[in-house]
């Protein structure tokens, strides 16, 4: 049987990530719920503790309470590129990936011959040097205002998921998508929010292990530049709430 401090710790760890005793186990592999487990009638198994270190970052010496550092730093989460590419004198140039390619981004990450087949060129200025670059296109309206369906963001590789910043934007690759959004570190909890500027799509909760790479929204390119003022917006959504006020005050008079 576990001793009483680690069965606190265990179910702290459940309490504080909100996770229902079933939900939990079925996260770390145990039948059922983990509720034999918090009351010490199932031994907690080195599977369990292997999925915690893994999933949460949870620190095993703490959890048997040796430590009194409950996470392990997650510098070791490595999201570099899997593959960069260079030209012929080479030096790193940028490959476009647009949204038919990003379908299989995922899949290809690390086939070099794949990329061969995705148009690449070198931007010759000073912004876009030292560091490596690629550029994304962007689907659907999640990240509206800011980005529209079908610019291009160029965005900068980054190495480990403790550089990035709550005010940044972010192109993440995942294991079977990629997407753009902002990405928030979650006080108590190694798990991360992906969130859309677009206030209709609920924030993404994933595990830092999912993510493949990082690429931080450098710039972008829209070639969609209209001369719409904000006074001339603001005129077109006035006249567009009165257009619904009418119909709906004709809808009720009949």
């Amino acid at each position: 049987m576990e001793n009483e401090l680690t069965l606190k710790r265990f179910t702290e760890i459940r309490r504080d990530l909100g996770y229902t005793q079933s939900d939990f186990a079925k996260l770390l592999g145990v039948k059922n719920t983990t509720a034999d487990i918090e009351r010490g009638r199932t031994k907690l198994s080195g599977k369990v503790v292997a999925e915690l270190l893994k999933q949460f970052n949870v620190n095993p010496l703490w959890l048997f309470g040796q430590s009194e550092q409950k996470n392990l730093a997650t510098s070791n989460v490595s999201v570099i590129p899997k593959v960069v590419t260079v030209d012929s004198s080479e030096n790193d140039n940028m490959v476009l990936v647009n949204a038919k390619a990003a379908a299989g981004y995922p899949q290809n990450i690390q086939d070099t011959s794949w990329y061969k087949e995705l148009p690449a060129f070198d931007l010759p200025l000073p912004e876009f040097r030292n560091a490596t670059y690629r550029g994304f296109q962007v689907e659907g309206d999640s990240m509206l205002p800011n980005l529209r369906p079908g610019e291009w963001v160029l965005s900068k590789a980054m190495e480990h998921i403790d550089q990035i910043s709550a005010n940044k934007m972010y192109v993440v690759v995942l294991e079977d998508s990629i997407l753009v959004k902002k990405i928030v570190r979650k006080p108590n909890s190694n798990n991360v929010s992906l969130v859309s500027l677009n206030e209709s799509y609920p924030p993404y909760e994933i595990k830092p292990f999912q993510i493949q790479e990082i690429w931080e929204v450098s710039s972008k390119i829209t070639f969609s530049v209209d001369a719409t003022t904000e006074t001339g917006l603001l005129k077109q959504l006035q006249e567009s709430m009165e257009d619904l006020k009418r119909q709906f005050n004709q809808q009720q008079a009949s």
